[in-house]
């Protein structure tokens, strides 16, 4: 998936307007503006579309656990240079403070049943044997999930 999707998708299921947008960032350590934020929620076909940059989407995630779970003393991380769709479910799973089981659930509002072992795996470090990689099908299909759990206007 294209950070743009991800991002945008997030803030359709949450329901957050421009200024929460520009908050999540600054929890996560760096200012943007409204225009940035307007250029990295358009289309990928409209003219002023900007990609956003692996870090930018870090320290958005960041910001948003920081939003849900509260501001670390110490600061904001460090944001990571480059993300994987595994990061990316591991960063929302910690905002949102869900459990495996709360996963599958979400999974399965999209008539996606996966085991508890194969969600693990998503969650071991690359090293590890057992490790999976998480596939865009799965995280977007997570994040279709939140938006029929969390916005309460939203069916598909």
């Amino acid at each position: 998936m294209k950070n743009n999707d991800i991002i945008r998708r997030l803030r359709f299921a949450f329901d957050f307007n421009d200024d929460r947008m520009m908050k999540l960032f600054a929890l996560g350590g760096k200012e943007v503006s409204r225009a940035q934020m307007s250029d990295w929620l358009k289309r990928d076909d409209d003219p002023d579309h900007k990609s956003l940059y692996d870090k930018d989407l870090a320290i958005f995630l960041n910001g948003f656990i920081a939003y849900k779970r509260g501001v670390r003393e110490e600061g904001p991380p460090p944001p990571e240079k480059s993300l994987n769709n595994n990061t990316i479910l591991r960063k929302l799973k910690i905002a949102l403070e869900l459990k495996d089981t709360d996963i599958l659930e979400i999974l399965e509002l999209e008539d996606i049943r996966i085991s508890k072992h194969e969600l693990s795996a998503f969650f071991r470090k690359p090293s590890q044997r057992q490790y999976r990689e998480c596939k865009d099908q799965i995280l977007r299909n997570f994040i279709y999930g939140l938006q029929t759990k969390y916005r309460k206007d939203y069916t598909n």
